[in-house]
């Protein structure tokens, strides 16, 4: 007889992040995803060995979980974050939470008017060497940073239905480096600019996306970052941080295509679990509200300086 998992989590959003968060807490001990949501029926019928629901108030219809991870389309956030706070429902919701700072903000306003626990899942939070790098940062061991580098560079694009609509590549790519940059330095974004690369592979995308963008960051405490990103690298997803201060220098490759998802999954799991921990003690490390809007303020900065390069802006 097989017990029943101790936090029971609703996936809503079947598609490629779902199906990594289902493969993260297979598994896990502490918190396991026990129903699957998606409107689209194809999406439904590739999840084996759940029950699954066309919508949220299917789901409700039937049982109550204990709360929802959202991974539906960015579009979505909102509504869904919505429909959880009128059920009382804590929400793990996939970044950004929402395509601009104010829809962000917006989300982050009816979950506390409902006073339900609601995080935004950055995931590089919870990849050990980027906290023990953020340590050593607070404690003064690298000195006064001076330059931070962060890339993230996938193996291949996404769909063209996805990059039409997820905001363009700082909004769906980028808000991880720059919460990455704020949440390590302790420094917010204060300067933007940016510079995108010239071809793009999909025709379909023309107008709402570019293949690669670099933006370059002034932080409040006099320090500059760079945030690179592509489309196209070919040995597979990698990503990687270089810190140069005044007593020391750290580069970190954290996610290479030789290790495949495995840093991701396990971060995926410890982010569940600082979920559970949010729910049940109201204590979380991970991200909020204000850290949402503050990086997708910097994402459309950045976009808009694109935008000047002759590459139109993301619509907001």
């Amino acid at each position: 007889m097989t017990s029943s998992p101790d936090f029971r989590l609703a996936l809503v959003g079947a598609g490629r992040m779902g199906r990594h968060h289902l493969r993260a807490l297979s598994g896990n001990r502490t918190v396991a995803v026990t129903a699957v949501v998606d409107p689209v029926p194809a999406a439904r019928a590739a999840v084996a060995g759940l029950p699954t629901y066309a919508s949220v108030e299917d789901l409700l219809a039937e049982t109550v979980p204990d709360g929802l991870l959202v991974t539906a389309p960015t579009g979505r956030h909102g509504a869904l974050i919505a429909t959880a706070a009128k059920a009382g429902l804590p929400v793990l919701c996939e970044k950004p939470a929402g395509l601009t700072a104010a829809d962000a903000r917006e989300a982050g306003r009816v979950a506390g008017a409902a006073g339900i626990p609601f995080q935004v899942a950055y995931w590089r939070r919870f990849v050990p060497a980027l906290g023990e790098l953020r340590d050593r940062i607070a404690a003064g061991e690298l000195g006064e940073i001076l330059f931070v580098a962060a890339l993230q560079w996938d193996g291949e694009p996404p769909g063209a239905a996805f990059r039409t609509g997820s905001g363009g590549i700082f909004v769906d790519m980028g808000v991880h480096e720059f919460d990455q940059i704020q949440w390590l330095t302790g420094q917010r974004v204060v300067r933007v600019a940016g510079q995108a690369a010239g071809p793009v592979t999909d025709p379909a995308v023309r107008g709402h996306d570019v293949d690669s963008a670099q933006a370059l960051l002034g932080l409040s405490d006099g320090a500059t970052a760079l945030v690179s990103l592509g489309r196209h690298h070919r040995g597979g997803d990698m990503a990687s941080v270089e810190v140069f201060g005044t007593r020391d220098h750290v580069r970190l490759a954290f996610l290479d295509p030789a290790d495949g998802d495995a840093t991701m999954y396990a971060a995926l799991a410890r982010q569940a679990e600082d979920f559970v921990d949010l729910v049940r003690t109201g204590r979380s490390t991970g991200a909020g509200t204000a850290d949402a809007a503050a990086v997708l303020d910097a994402a459309y900065q950045a976009s808009a300086a694109v935008s000047v390069c002759g590459v139109t802006k993301p619509d907001r």
